[in-house]
């Protein structure tokens, strides 16, 4: 598939997951959930969304189980308000891409004082 069609695909489906995901109601869901980034496969048969949460490591697992478990209407919203043949399989992914850097930035901090 071209890539600059696969890349713009990625950006829609993030901004439509980032949508779905704010507006789900369950109170166990963290209330800081960020989508970072959408992988999906050459053929649209599968879509990794990466997500990072705020919180304990508790929150971040019982968040990611959550998400898990809501795939399949995550994915029915985004397909209503997307306009594919076909919609992706949806898996979620939990980026510690967030807290690592917050971990550098302390560290480096440290060093300075």
């Amino acid at each position: 598939m071209n890539k600059v069609r696969l890349n713009r695909i990625n950006d829609e489906i993030k901004k439509e997951a980032a949508i779905v995901i704010r507006e789900l109601k369950d109170p166990r869901l963290a209330k800081m959930i960020t989508v970072t980034a959408v992988k999906t496969t050459n053929d649209l048969k599968q879509c990794k969304i990466y997500v990072a949460v705020m919180g304990d490591m508790g929150e971040k697992e019982n968040s990611l189980e959550l998400l898990t478990r809501s795939a399949g209407f995550i994915r029915r919203e985004i397909a209503h308000n997307l306009n594919l043949r076909n919609t992706p399989e949806i898996s979620f992914v939990r980026d510690d891409s967030l807290d690592e850097s917050y971990r550098i930035g302390k560290l480096l901090d440290s060093l300075d004082g």
